[in-house]
């Protein structure tokens, strides 16, 4: 199977901010890791801190033939109406992603504008979310 993984706004920073909540992995190291264990699968990993990059890299994923999008927004996650849209556009699943156990935050952390066009969201498990997810694909 062929994946897009994209991160949102501040996971480029995943390893070095909040380390209780978000680990010490580097986003880098995640993405390896998650590589290794989708070894007959296709991954490829997209990050930006910018909302209509994010939009675009989505639009685009539509004529690149990607089986699914496991999407971590970050923050955009519980306002971007324009990542919910863009989500809405494609006719690929896209499974949200977050690594912490957003209902066990802060009160606005519990809300997602992405979660009503999304196939499933798979939060509190760190950087495994984004494996189960994968892996969500193929049941």
């Amino acid at each position: 199977m062929k994946f897009l993984f994209i991160n949102g706004v501040n996971l480029n920073m995943t390893g070095r901010r909040e380390r209780g909540v978000y680990g010490t992995r580097t986003l880098d190291e995640i993405n390896s890791s998650i590589a290794g264990h989708l070894h007959g699968d296709e991954c490829v990993f997209y990050q930006s801190n910018i909302e209509g990059e994010l939009c675009s890299r989505i639009h685009a994923a539509a004529d690149e033939k990607f089986d699914g999008i496991i999407l971590n927004a970050g923050a955009f996650t519980h306002y971007s109406y324009a990542i919910r849209d863009a989500i809405a556009s494609v006719d690929i699943p896209v499974v949200e992603v977050h690594m912490s156990n957003v209902h066990a935050r802060e009160p606005f952390r519990r809300t997602s504008v992405l979660s009503e066009v999304c196939r499933g969201v798979i939060a509190g498990f760190g950087a495994a979310g984004y494996i189960l997810a994968a892996q969500s694909f193929k049941l």
